[in-house]
């Protein structure tokens, strides 16, 4: 159990706020989590988790049973009560790269007759520099304190991420408030950042736009290894081993996405354009991610011999759909985006991913439509004229390839966009291979 045990509430129960709920509840925290959603306060009452995330099942479950952590409908039912409430919902991001406050504006709007004199209000979500006061202003509570708390999850490792942080990040103006939120995490082993809000909400963005950049200067560095003659993966190994550099982050593929990456970066931009700063370098980085993606398009039209604007009846088969391994998210995929490029121009494409042999969400439904899914991976192959993997699932690299080739034909070409295979054994059996980068 904690030094001292706080009552929480957390308003949202989607990646972020279920995350954090279930950890704090983990740490030994009472927490009550609200949401809008009846049907989905439901299911997490009866212990259905209705995201992929490694863990987070069985220490939702396990704190449930432990009377620690429980779900309710409504922000106000979650607040009421609580010492510390996170605010955890959605900050959809417009076409110029601003982030909309409503949903945040509106949660605190909801609270603010319910919160007990000396409560903080923390912002979890991703939110522009300048938020916490925002916040405060939509409170209207001299007694209640706004503090900033950016998570730094990574989806698939969001559990790890959070009980096992590199650092956790706390801004405020009043320093109590603060070091009262930094004592939640007493029990982590890790070190504790208090700064102001703005520098704690800068943090955040700066984080994820550098992280973004390095993914997109390593698919630079192996475009130009593919016209030099270089190996991608000679060359990153090779710079990987600098201290100062690092090898995370330098794995080349179809460029980065998800949730965090392309909102952050963007938002990026346009909080420096509001101040009156030009941030053409993480311009730069979102350009060339935007160049990975047709360069990958690129490589399957060539694959089968035709040009990227005319591929029509040209079948597709996609080795996976979500954005990244270790998870159902496929907000931002570049699987997604490639296909929906690839459909444009007039190709089929049928595709096989882990999330989406059983019953789909609304969403995935919807952002589905009009692909072809299978219930195993080798069916992607019947029929093919190209073969592409767009997800890194570690249980693709087990395939059996003379099958594949088998029911895709011998001559068939892999297009590799995550350096998944090795290419002598796919060329062993019988096919040809395209990765990024490589040789």
């Amino acid at each position: 159990m904690p030094a001292t045990e706080f009552r929480l509430g957390v308003v949202g129960t989607g990646y972020v706020g279920l995350t954090t709920g279930a950890c704090f509840a983990h740490l030994g925290h009472h927490v009550v989590c609200g949401d809008i959603d009846q049907r989905k306060v439901d299911l997490l009452n009866d212990g259905h988790i209705p995201i992929v995330e490694d863990g987070l099942e069985q220490i939702v479950n396990e704190s449930r049973s432990l009377g620690r952590l429980d779900f309710v409908l409504g922000s106000q039912a979650a607040a009421a009560d609580a010492d510390i409430v996170f605010l955890c919902v959605p900050t959809p991001q417009g076409e110029d790269g601003s982030a909309d406050l409503s949903y945040i504006e509106q949660a605190a709007r909801e609270i603010a007759p319910v919160l007990k004199p000396g409560a903080v209000v923390v912002n979890k979500s991703t939110v522009p520099v300048g938020s916490t006061i925002a916040v405060e202003k939509v409170l209207q509570r001299d007694d209640v304190s706004v503090v900033s708390n950016p998570e730094f999850l990574r989806e698939g490792t969001a559990v790890n991420d959070f009980l096992m942080p590199d650092r956790v990040v706390v801004g405020a103006s009043n320093r109590a408030a603060a070091e009262k939120v930094a004592e939640l995490y007493a029990d982590i082993d890790t070190q504790i950042i208090i700064t102001d809000p703005s520098s704690a909400e800068t943090i955040k963005y700066a984080a994820n736009g550098f992280l973004a950049m390095k993914i997109s200067f390593v698919n630079a560095v192996a475009a130009m290894c593919e016209h030099v003659g270089a190996d991608v993966a000679a060359v990153v190994d090779g710079i990987g081993s600098d201290t100062r550099i690092g090898s995370r982050f330098l794995n080349p593929g179809p460029g980065w996405g998800g949730s965090c990456f392309p909102k952050d970066s963007r938002a990026l931009v346009k909080i420096a354009e509001d101040h009156g700063y030009n941030f053409s370098m993480m311009k730069g980085v979102i350009d060339v991610n935007d160049e990975q993606r047709k360069r990958m398009i690129d490589k399957i039209a060539k694959a089968v011999g035709r040009h990227q604007s005319d591929l029509s009846g040209v079948c597709v088969g996609g080795m996976g759909l979500t954005f990244k391994a270790g998870t159902d998210d496929l907000r931002e995929s570049p699987a997604m985006a490639i296909i929906a490029e690839l459909r444009k121009v007039g190709a089929e494409v049928k595709a096989f991913d882990p999330t989406t042999c059983g019953v789909l969400s609304p969403h995935q439904t919807s952002a589905l439509t009009g692909v072809e899914l299978t219930t195993n991976l080798i069916d992607i192959a019947d029929d093919v004229d190209v073969i592409c993997v767009f997800t890194e699932w570690p249980e693709f690299a087990k395939v059996d390839l003379d099958e594949l080739a088998n029911r895709a034909g011998k001559g068939t070409t892999i297009v590799d966009t995550r350096n998944l295979f090795d290419p002598d054994a796919v060329k062993n059996a019988g096919l040809r291979y395209d990765g990024v980068g490589r040789r």
